[in-house]
């Protein structure tokens, strides 16, 4: 078994490092740095690196400020890379720590007006129909007398509370109208439920017409069809001597849609024979290039032959069915070139595409 060593990985930056070596580079200046780029807190002093742009905490704010050996990875992070140009670099330190944070905190404002503003979709409204278009709904008297008990219930002039400067009582013009409109559909009524009958009635002996006109016109339709199909069966019928079907399940030599004269697979014929051979030709590419070739023939022709003749005899096996599992195995591989000791999955498979070109 192949083992590999352990990933070395980015070590956590340690707050404080007591070291005397310090970076032969010019020392970073604070009052050039961005206000986003620093940070001077008190017990928690960082900036960004700016050779790996990295935020780095500085060391020695009481002496010689600098920043503290580190990667240019975060921290537990793989393939770790120190950063010499900008560990142990000393730093400048020219600004107050209250001076960057109220530049912070001015800057904040104007940041946020500069960025756009979020774009809110306009829902989408249904244009409404034409005036030709509208379809009025059908009234009835029941609900324009609905309507106007509702309307008497709140109209003064209707309960004749409203008068004129000679003490006459005013009408309600919209009462009025409500009155003769009921009136009109109340009439009409006996009508209108005619109408509703008749319609009803029509569409009940239009569906039992329709009932018992199917099964009529379903025969007269098969009637049309049945010389073509009587044709097209007895064409369908007329097999050509030694027309036998292939594993694919299509007619030799046989026209379209004839049925298959179909001959029984045994358990160790040619077919079967050449099908687990490409069975395990396929198992060996499929399997870990670095495998033995002997093995992966092993396992996957047992299982395979298993499998086979379960299928062909349609029952699973038993311990007297051994030596036809056994001489199957072995009638594969003769078939299939014999691995070399020691031989690995991708160079028996190369073995073989080289003597199948050169036959």
């Amino acid at each position: 078994m192949i083992t590999t060593p352990v990933m070395p990985k980015a070590s956590k930056r340690r707050r404080k490092t007591r070291t005397s070596n310090v970076n032969h580079r010019p020392p970073v200046i604070a009052s050039k740095l961005k206000v986003t780029e620093i940070d001077l807190t008190p017990g928690k002093e960082h900036l960004v690196c700016p050779d790996c742009s990295t935020w780095v905490p500085i060391t020695g704010m009481l002496g010689t400020p600098k920043l503290v050996p580190h990667h240019t990875g975060r921290a537990k992070t793989a393939e770790p890379r120190r950063c010499t140009a900008g560990s142990n670099r000393q730093v400048t330190i020219d600004v107050q720590a209250d001076a960057l944070r109220t530049r912070l905190i001015e800057g904040a404002p104007t940041a946020a007006s500069r960025r756009a503003t979020k774009v809110l979709s306009k829902p989408k409204v249904k244009p409404a129909p034409a005036a030709s278009q509208v379809k009025p709904a059908p009234l009835s008297a029941e609900q324009i007398h609905q309507a106007l008990r509702q309307h008497q219930q709140q109209c003064l002039a209707c309960q004749g509370e409203v008068k004129n400067r000679d003490g006459q009582l005013l009408p309600c013009p919209d009462g009025e109208r409500l009155a003769v409109t009921f009136l009109r559909l109340h009439r009409q009524e006996p009508k209108r439920q005619a109408v509703r009958e008749f319609f009803a009635r029509e569409r009940r002996r239009f569906d039992r017409q329709y009932a018992e006109a199917a099964p009529a016109k379903r025969a007269s339709e098969w009637a049309a069809v049945l010389p073509k199909v009587k044709d097209a069966d007895t064409r369908r019928s007329q097999v050509p001597v030694g027309a036998v079907s292939t594993t694919r399940g299509r007619a030799v030599d046989g026209p379209a849609g004839a049925p298959l004269a179909t001959v029984p697979q045994a358990a160790g014929d040619r077919r079967s024979v050449r099908a687990l051979a490409t069975g395990a030709l396929r198992a060996l590419a499929d399997a870990a290039q670095d495998r033995s070739a002997s093995d992966v023939l092993d396992e996957h022709l047992t299982r395979a032959a298993y499998t086979h003749l379960a299928t062909v005899w349609r029952r699973p096996l038993t311990p007297a069915d051994q030596p036809a599992h056994t001489a199957l195995v072995a009638e594969v591989r003769a078939v299939l070139p014999t691995p070399a000791p020691g031989e690995t999955a991708a160079a028996y498979i190369a073995r073989c595409r080289k003597s199948a070109l050169a036959a």
